[in-house]
């Protein structure tokens, strides 16, 4: 059985985005990209939601041949490409870079692969994320808080119906006051 992460940077206020979608304020500092590089070469398997998807699939798959690329920025490219990807969509007709397209149920779905897969599974997205943090499904939340308030806009956490127990596996503290907060979702 996988072990599922939902993990994304956030604005001190808890948002993903702001309220125009925008992620500009979140530039991750070398250290915090090679953090990410490294958690996503480790991944099995990765779920997107369409927008984010649309948002990585527009970069990542040529990113590595622009003349400005920095190493991070050409290893983070391969590892994308490489990994396995389920996008979730109803309006996409097709995907590349190593994903699959799928319609059903998120919930069904992840539920399904989880117990199918070994190894680090990712959710990415907030939209995506809700039902399956809802659900019960997500094992570990890397929350990756920037100095930065944005007053509104996409949370990390959906409304809940109830409360989210957790512990605390790690705190790390990044370049520019970027800290990373992993915590483990507890069971009873």
């Amino acid at each position: 059985m996988g072990r599922l992460i939902y993990g994304f940077n956030v604005s001190v206020d808890g948002y993903i985005a702001d309220a125009q979608g925008n992620i500009d304020w979140s530039e991750p500092s070398d250290e915090l990209h090679q953090y990410w590089n490294d958690f996503e070469r480790e991944t099995a398997l990765s779920f997107y939601g369409r927008r984010i998807y649309e948002l990585m699939a527009a970069y990542w798959p040529t990113a590595d041949r622009a003349p400005d690329a920095t190493p991070l920025i050409v290893d983070f490219a391969h590892v994308w490409r490489a990994m396995p990807k389920v996008v979730f969509s109803r309006t996409l007709q097709s995907v590349d870079w190593n994903s699959r397209l799928e319609r059903r149920d998120p919930v069904e779905v992840v539920s399904k692969l989880k117990a199918e897969t070994e190894g680090q599974l990712e959710v990415a997205g907030a939209t995506l994320a809700a039902p399956i943090v809802r659900a019960g499904l997500v094992d570990e939340f890397r929350i990756v808080v920037t100095p930065t308030a944005v007053g509104g806009g996409t949370p990390f956490f959906p409304s809940l119906p109830s409360w989210i127990s957790l512990r605390l596996l790690e705190n790390r503290t990044f370049p520019g006051g970027t800290v990373l907060l992993r915590y483990e979702a507890k069971r009873d």
